[in-house]
């Protein structure tokens, strides 16, 4: 796909859902408030690389997570680092640090942040990984990913780390590289607690216990291709983005997925058509939102777009923003995208 405008490309306002929508540009410093005509209303500078996304919290205020000094040593990856909230006009609120955090950081309703993160993976456990390519192998040894929930002031409440899991039942794909086992890049907590993580290394959704940190449910599908962004709906179902990449199924291209958890059903896909038109091999997200409609953030392209549920385009907007990515080469990429309408408690007047 070649890039030929960018902007806002197609707004149909009879069928899109009204509203403000927030993205991260990967590569610079800034996370950009837009509305349905592609106008930057509001705009918060950072101190660093977004490492994955910025959200904005009910009471009005922002919290991203950005790169920060230290921390693994292979490039790439949403690695983060300084989590952190801020007002409206950008002051801090309040900040914690953990090097290794990367891809998915969430400000909970009770106060603390749950965050995934990278430590080295014990010599035994990451004997036990088959799967990948031998050659990618990193000198300092595997890696594997932990999910962490701390409180306010920094202490660990909450910790699940892959390693632990059943590892010889989860080979990871023979084209994708070893230097960390699993690769978590969401971490969606639940009402009671548990957490539902994605894995991308091992194309596997798993919902773990608080209680026990037993994966108590999960479904694995190599044809996702690597995916992102899962997250339990309203109905109760589960959605995600299939990257589509590494798989063996015809021509690449990328699909959002709803899945009855009781049954592991898919009972909606979006894909376009042709399919190969909708592809990003890494990255990328979606939001179902309050209309029925799904937000898709194409993360490869900086392509932001709404969908109805019958599959039709009905927004369109391609972030002009390029930066200068780990490789010294130009990219757009958008990690995640949310749409807050008007009247919501995250905007609150503060815009109009």
């Amino acid at each position: 796909m070649r890039l030929l405008q960018t902007g806002v490309t197609l707004y149909d306002k009879s069928q899109a859902t009204d509203g403000f929508t927030l993205f991260s540009p990967l590569w610079r410093k800034e996370t950009l408030l837009i509305d349905m005509a592609g106008n930057v209303v509001h705009q918060w500078d950072l101190p660093g690389n977004p490492g994955g996304y910025a959200r904005l919290l009910p009471n009005g205020n922002l919290f991203y997570a950005v790169e920060s000094e230290g921390g693994v040593t292979f490039p790439g990856g949403a690695q983060g680092g300084l989590m952190r909230e801020v007002d409206w006009d950008g002051n801090v609120i309040n900040e914690f640090i953990d090097p290794f955090q990367h891809h998915d950081a969430r400000r909970l309703e009770n106060g603390n942040t749950l965050y995934a993160g990278w430590e080295k993976m014990p010599e035994d456990r990451a004997a036990l990984v088959t799967g990948g390519r031998p050659s990618s192998f990193p000198e300092d040894g595997l890696y594997n990913d932990y999910v962490r929930e701390v409180d306010p002031d920094g202490n660990t409440v909450w910790q699940w780390s892959t390693h632990s899991m059943d590892i010889e039942k989860y080979p990871i794909n023979p084209m994708t590289g070893l230097r960390v086992f699993c690769w978590l890049n969401a971490t969606f907590p639940l009402p009671n607690g548990d957490v539902m993580v994605s894995l991308r290394h091992i194309n596997t959704v798993a919902i773990i216990d608080r209680e026990t940190k037993a994966i108590k449910w999960e479904k694995t599908d190599f044809s996702w291709g690597g995916q992102h962004d899962c997250q339990v709906l309203d109905n109760g179902n589960i959605i995600l983005f299939a990257n589509g990449s590494n798989t063996y199924e015809g021509h690449q291209h990328s699909r959002i997925i709803e899945i009855n958890p009781e049954t592991k059903e898919e009972v909606w896909i979006y894909k376009s058509n042709p399919a190969s038109h909708f592809y990003s091999h890494h990255i990328s997200g979606q939001e179902r939102l309050s209309s029925g409609n799904t937000l898709i953030c194409e993360g490869l392209w900086g392509r932001l777009f709404e969908v109805t549920p019958g599959g039709e385009i009905v927004w369109e907007y391609i972030s002009p923003y390029l930066g200068k990515m780990f490789t010294g080469e130009d990219a757009n990429w958008v990690f995640r995208a949310f749409r807050y309408a008007k009247d919501s408690a995250e905007i609150a007047g503060r815009v109009g």
